[in-house]
């Protein structure tokens, strides 16, 4: 998750020892970590092993989790007989912590490839160790205050209007992000794959 319980529930002004919305605000920190994921197109939260495919014939690889700290080797696979085939030596440069160029094709164009690897950032709550980047404030932030705003408006969703008092009426905006949340969003989106 891009937050923290404890994070949440100060934001929110529940006392620790509240426990009654814990497993609601889990979730919905949950929701909005895969919601953020999918509106960057890319897997936010550090991920040890990842395994990413791609054509063969490719030289410059877009791996969805990044900043990249380590890849630990490329494979091959030509035919469903032989399987996923290590390749060794493999000539590469990591470029800007999210784009691997390689030297020269792994293959061509009927095989695929894929290449394992650790990225992503480093999510609250855990420590960061030398050659890891910490999740960015404003990510956190933005995780925040889109869960607050779900949470303090969780009787409403899917009203459009309530009618008060004679004919006065309540009209509700249609806010699936909050602007300041898409903002920053924009500024994490991947926009190719």
């Amino acid at each position: 998750m891009l937050t923290q319980l404890s994070t949440l529930k100060s934001r929110l002004a529940i006392l620790e020892s509240d426990t009654t919305n814990d497993l609601l605000l889990l979730n919905s920190a949950r929701a909005v970590s895969a919601r953020f994921d999918a509106e960057c197109c890319r897997k936010l939260a550090r991920t040890e092993n990842s395994v990413y495919e791609f054509p063969a014939e490719s030289v410059e690889i877009c791996c969805p989790g990044y900043p990249i700290e380590t890849i630990a080797r490329f494979e091959l696979k030509s035919s469903e007989a032989t399987g996923w085939v290590e390749q060794t030596g493999v000539e590469h440069l990591v470029r800007r912590q999210c784009v691997i160029s390689l030297a020269a094709p792994l293959g061509s164009f009927r095989a695929q490839a894929r290449v394992v690897y650790t990225g992503g950032y480093v999510l609250p709550g855990t420590a960061v160790a030398a050659g890891q980047t910490a999740l960015p404030v404003d990510l956190e932030q933005a995780a925040v205050e889109q869960v607050a705003f779900w949470f303090q408006n969780r009787d409403r969703l899917g009203l459009q209007r309530i009618w008060d008092y004679h004919a006065t009426y309540r009209q509700f905006a249609e806010l699936d992000l909050l602007p300041g949340v898409r903002a920053v969003l924009a500024t994490y989106r991947r926009w190719s794959f």
